[in-house]
């Protein structure tokens, strides 16, 4: 098989694999050396759809033993198959490398013929990249489930990132759509990994010379409306990773229906406004200090599709509002509707001087159209309706008709026609 048909086959194999963001990796060039990874990340540009399309996104091979419901590189799919050597993908990846294609490699891989030897494919790659050709830029490589962790701890000395995709939340979904695996084959390498992680971070601080081990961190890809599972269930699941395995992030992938199966659902389109909540909700978890069971409980397990998570638990909690601006903690102005976490920093710093009035806020970048409701100024209450759940509900659902916040800015968008910039970037970065 031609080398392009092969890329072209395990390329679009990868395709529904979302956990590839490269940011947090601070590997530097070596004399003799060929690329870094800059303490930012490498810049990764997205397409329509929001899929990374900066990184040269392959699977090692698309043979898969598993024969997982909703994969579409399972083994009862019929659909052109191919393998990569790593010697190909070495190749490949300097090469592109080097004409500015891409700035680093996400390689993934299907299960053939068993985890180990799977594992040890991704390795001898790895090797290949750093050893042979020397290559410094970012790669992220998955861990397989199953595999030797010696395996494992090796390749995690090499790259920047790895990740152990959970796809389904508890151990009923994966009975149902993946019976061939086992959430404890999944968690166990993820915990290793995260140890291993934080023991070599402590390590390091008493000596430089220690080998890094996955210094970008670790995530994980959920598969979201594949499986009955709410979105309480998902989120506890996310808050438990963070504080438990101490993983860098969590991905959220809409399911994609790419087949017909009786186990699976029938959905007209991907639950991508689902997707985009849990997202939101996933950086009040990380940043803003909120635990899942603040944001949703048994009696409402899923979030509401028309507010955002913030503004819909604000409505739950009117007895904690409006805040005082003027004197309210960092911590209660995080939780406030319309401040992110810099608008939250700038008033903390601006009040030492004066106190802050409704301009003062809007100059601030606060979105004011959500936090007037909640927040008093010098005293003073802006939100121009009675302070009901009802009324203040009312108004943050009176947003124009066909032009939701959570779609993907294009350079081309139409800004003129859009919602304000902010708004725009808020729906894409998470920021509330």
């Amino acid at each position: 098989m031609e080398l392009v048909e092969k890329l072209s086959i395990l390329s679009a194999a990868a395709k529904y694999d979302v956990s590839c963001s490269s940011s947090g990796s601070n590997r530097k060039n070596k004399p003799g050396g060929l690329g870094n990874a800059a303490a930012s990340g490498i810049c990764h540009s997205w397409s329509q759809d929001g899929r990374c399309i900066s990184l040269l996104k392959i699977l090692q091979t698309n043979y898969c033993v598993y024969d997982c419901a909703y994969c579409v590189n399972r083994v009862s799919n019929d659909l052109p198959r191919a393998t990569f050597t790593p010697e190909e993908v070495a190749d490949l990846t300097i090469n592109f490398y080097r004409r500015n294609y891409i700035e680093g490699l996400f390689l993934s891989s299907a299960i053939w013929p068993n985890p180990n030897q799977t594992m040890e494919a991704l390795l001898r790659t790895v090797k290949l990249l750093r050893n042979q050709h020397r290559f410094n830029g970012y790669i992220h490589v998955k861990a397989i489930p199953g595999a030797d962790w010696r395996l494992i701890a090796e390749t995690g000395t090499l790259v920047d990132r790895m990740s152990v995709n959970i796809e389904l939340p508890t151990s009923e979904s994966l009975k149902l759509l993946a019976p061939q695996k086992k959430r404890d084959n999944i968690l166990q390498p993820m915990k290793l990994i995260g140890s291993q992680i934080v023991e070599t971070q402590e390590e390091r601080k008493r000596s430089r010379k220690v080998p890094s081990f996955v210094p970008a961190g670790q995530s994980t890809q959920l598969i979201i409306g594949a499986t009955p599972d709410t979105d309480l269930r998902i989120l506890q699941l996310a808050e438990s990773l963070y504080r438990q395995v101490h993983l860098k992030r969590v991905y959220y992938s809409a399911y994609v229906p790419v087949s017909t199966n009786p186990r699976l659902p029938a959905l007209a389109a991907p639950p991508l406004h689902r997707e985009h909540r849990l997202y939101q909700a996933d950086w009040l978890l990380r940043f803003y200090g909120f635990e899942a069971k603040e944001l949703l409980n048994e009696a409402n397990p899923n979030f509401h599709l028309q507010l955002d998570p913030k503004s819909d638990w604000a409505l739950r909690n009117l007895h904690m509002f409006p805040l005082e601006v003027n004197k309210a903690d960092y911590r209660f102005l995080l939780r406030v509707p319309g401040i992110g976490v810099r608008s939250a920093q700038r008033i903390i710093t601006a009040r030492r001087f004066h106190s802050l009035d409704f301009t003062d806020l809007q100059k601030m970048g606060v979105v004011m159209k959500r936090a007037r409701y909640f927040l008093t100024c010098k005293g003073k209450y802006y939100g121009q309706v009675p302070y009901r759940e009802e009324t203040i509900k009312e108004q943050l659902l009176a947003q124009p008709k066909g032009k939701e916040n959570f779609t993907q800015l294009s350079l081309f968008s139409d800004f003129d026609n859009q919602y304000p910039v902010q708004d725009a970037i808020s729906s894409i970065t998470g920021e509330l």
